[in-house]
């Protein structure tokens, strides 16, 4: 129904934001990695999905059209929803998502809080073919399945790096070096930063 909402951030957390377009005031369900893009933005343009249940209606938005149309992917499995989605794409980026799905990747879709065995078996068996087919492979193909490039990730963040920022910098330091180690990877990614 919405294809996206552009307007003033009247409010931004986490878990939401509220976009005033001429006077109105949408409550908007936004990802970590939405929030992150979003940063100190005053005008947005979130594309969005629009859940309709019996007693409510729920707009989630999003960044990227890309990550808002892995996010509709992900709702096509059984036993996810739209909280879910949103979860897994607050805790993994588009990219690192649609690697792990085409690569097989069962341990770094787990490592969602939240996703077990089963769901992520069944994420990768029903969302392979299709994550190949979309636009997404042009950044997936030849990435390793590289947990160690998740780990160096992860503690890049906790330090107080951008999420982007340290993506971009590993990213780098894995195409000079695809073998390097977790400690190795955060002291040269260290240096970049």
């Amino acid at each position: 129904m919405y294809a996206f909402i552009s307007g003033k951030v009247a409010e931004l957390t986490p878990a939401y934001a509220v976009i005033d377009n001429n006077g109105i005031g949408y409550f908007i369900n936004i990802t970590l990695n939405t929030f992150t893009a979003i940063g100190e933005q005053s005008q947005v343009r979130l594309y969005t999905h629009l859940q309709v249940l019996e007693d409510a209606h729920n707009l989630f938005g999003f960044y990227t059209v890309k990550e808002r149309d892995m996010f509709e992917m992900l709702i096509t499995v059984s036993g996810v929803g739209c909280n879910t989605a949103r979860l897994i794409l607050s805790s993994l980026t588009v990219n690192e998502l649609s690697t792990a799905i085409a690569n097989e990747d069962y341990r770094t879709i787990q490592g969602v809080k939240g996703i077990g065995t089963k769901t992520a078996q069944r994420l990768v068996v029903d969302l392979k073919d299709k994550v190949r087919k979309t636009d997404f492979v042009e950044e997936i193909v030849g990435v390793p399945n590289n947990t160690e490039k998740l780990e160096a990730l992860t503690a890049l963040v906790t330090l107080g790096f951008s999420r982007n920022a340290a993506d971009k910098a590993l990213n780098k330091l894995l195409k000079q070096q695809p073998d390097a180690s977790v400690e190795l990877l955060i002291r040269e990614a260290l240096k970049l930063l």
